[in-house]
């Protein structure tokens, strides 16, 4: 029988600015550890520390721009566009203009695995 998740649940973000995530599947609202699927609001000036994830992290931004920097330099992704981060390697997200996005990880984000600076 298909399981009927009824609202995400609201998770503190780490990052310059309050930024709002609110997971429909993963870890921490459904139990679930092979894959996470959260909406994200991020305002403008919003900038989380780089991270080097076990897990890859697919990424559709639907309002705004999400800039995605790495190792070789860094892209805008806009809104109707999507980004894949892959596992093992240094991302650090950041929103200068604010962004609405849906980000899927597999398996599931965890703070455990997703390894800041």
């Amino acid at each position: 029988m298909p399981t009927l998740i009824e609202k995400p649940t609201r998770i503190e973000a780490v990052g310059t600015k309050p930024k709002v995530i609110e997971e429909f599947v993963g870890h921490v609202n459904s139990k679930t550890a092979a894959v996470s699927v959260a909406h994200m609001r991020s305002p403008a000036g919003w900038l989380e520390p780089g991270q080097t994830p076990e897990f890859d992290e697919y990424t559709v931004v639907l309002k705004g721009a999400l800039r995605v920097t790495h190792k070789g330099g860094s892209l805008d992704v806009r809104a109707g566009q999507a980004v894949v981060a892959h596992r093992g390697e240094w991302v650090q997200y950041s929103t200068p203009e604010g962004a609405e996005y849906i980000a899927v990880c597999l398996p599931a984000f965890s703070p455990a695995t997703v390894h800041r600076d």
